[in-house]
């Protein structure tokens, strides 16, 4: 196919829809050709073929005649998109090779997981009761039944005594007992465990 086919002016395809078909029907062909030699998936030379003309179209103003022939200007258009397809396929296949190495979730990891989301759930019920307690008393009560501190170190990290420590615990468990039902299993929970 050669240029002798489109004898519009390139320069125009982006304002004039009948330049632009002109040039469409004179290089679908060899483009099509073009890409149907290097990629193997039809659905792909079809993306690519659109994708070229696409280029063309922001292309066609830059379009020298004097730099060569609108043929050769259309092929160096479909390298650019075909170059530009393989290097984000490329960077695409590195991105899942290094996630293809991860471990996925087993089914034992799930049941781990729904454990320890089930464990969480007495305790996401009695947040509203615990932000009734005062600051003092909530603290205490944190340190010992989340995480996991004795009434000593608790005491420590607040800078109070141990009594006051033991005491705040026992008046914010208290409080726990008194919340009205609706907080589900909060006696057997351990924030509610006297403390040893």
């Amino acid at each position: 196919m050669d240029d002798d086919r489109f004898a519009g002016d390139i320069r125009q395809i982006p304002r004039d829809p009948a330049v632009f078909r002109a040039y469409y029907r004179a290089h679908f062909d060899i483009v099509q050709n073009y890409l149907a030699r290097r990629v193997r998936e039809p659905e792909r030379v079809a993306d690519l073929t659109a994708d070229v003309f696409l280029a063309a179209i922001d292309g066609a103003p830059r379009y020298r005649p004097t730099r060569g022939t609108v043929r050769a200007w259309t092929y160096g258009i479909a390298r650019n998109v075909l170059l530009a397809d393989l290097r984000r396929t490329e960077r695409e296949r590195r991105a899942i090779s290094r996630v293809a190495g991860r471990r996925l979730l087993t089914d034992d990891d799930i049941v781990r997981l729904e454990e320890r989301i089930d464990a969480q759930t007495a305790i996401r019920r009695m947040l509203p009761a615990i932000d009734e307690l005062t600051e003092g008393e909530r603290a205490v009560l944190e340190f010992v039944a989340i995480e996991g501190l004795t009434v000593g170190e608790a005491a420590a990290a607040l800078g109070i005594s141990t009594v006051s420590a033991r005491v705040r615990l026992h008046r914010a468990r208290k409080r726990l007992h008194r919340h009205p039902p609706g907080l589900g299993d909060v006696t057997p929970h351990p924030i509610m465990e006297v403390p040893r």
